[in-house]
């Protein structure tokens, strides 16, 4: 089985977080945080959940550079996007397109696209 690294995008003008998501119409995140439960309920019920979380808004972002004489550390994301990763699940799959079918579920509950990647495993020795 292969692990899968699905993430979901945030719009960096917005930075939301738990605490602007507050400013929701309260009907809306409701139904939102239902959906996602019920993925993630779905997700550790069929043993394909191995671990997510939520990430804090860009601006908190350290980049930290050693591979000169001196380390650096810059308060700030490593590059300028228009969107960056605001959280992530990891799964593990049978193939490609079971894990693009719990993205297309995931999607669904946070409305929202979601990327698909897959994290490179072992070489077989």
């Amino acid at each position: 089985m292969t692990q899968y690294f699905l993430t979901m995008p945030h719009d960096s003008a917005d930075e939301p977080t738990m605490e602007s998501m507050q400013a929701m119409d309260p009907a809306e995140l409701a139904a939102v945080m239902a959906a996602v439960d019920e993925f993630n309920t779905a997700l550790v019920e069929s043993g394909a959940f191995r671990f997510a979380g939520g990430l804090h808004p860009p601006s908190t972002a350290k980049t930290v550079d050693a591979s000169g004489a001196e380390p650096r550390v810059l308060d700030e994301p490593f590059v300028e996007a228009p969107l960056y990763v605001g959280g992530f699940w990891v799964i593990e799959a049978a193939d490609e397109a079971t894990a693009v079918e719990w993205a297309t579920r995931a999607s669904r509950a946070v409305q929202t696209p979601i990327e698909v990647r897959a994290l490179q495993e072992e070489p077989e020795a």
